[in-house]
């Protein structure tokens, strides 16, 4: 018999929004599929970056300033040749 009911994680314990219909003591299997919520997770902190660039600042090198700059001026440049006259 398969039941589908709603809950809420609290460590190892599983709170459901309604009764199973299950009497006491009866062993049961679990399949979880968690809900996906708009937004981070609750209890979440960005540690103190807001973005993904704030996140790589402490393994940013002068190389990687280079392949950026690179890339831009490669961006710049005519994507097809000069016409003919």
């Amino acid at each position: 018999m398969d039941i589908v009911l709603q809950g809420v994680i609290h460590g190892k314990t599983i709170e459901l929004e309604e009764s199973p219909g299950i009497e006491e003591g009866r062993r049961v299997e679990l399949v979880l599929r968690v809900k996906q919520l708009p937004g981070p997770p609750p209890g979440w902190k960005p540690g103190g970056t807001e973005t993904a660039a704030g996140m790589m600042a402490d393994h940013w090198t002068e190389e990687d300033d280079q392949i950026l700059h690179a890339i831009d001026q490669d961006r710049k440049r005519p994507s097809r040749g000069e016409m003919p006259q």
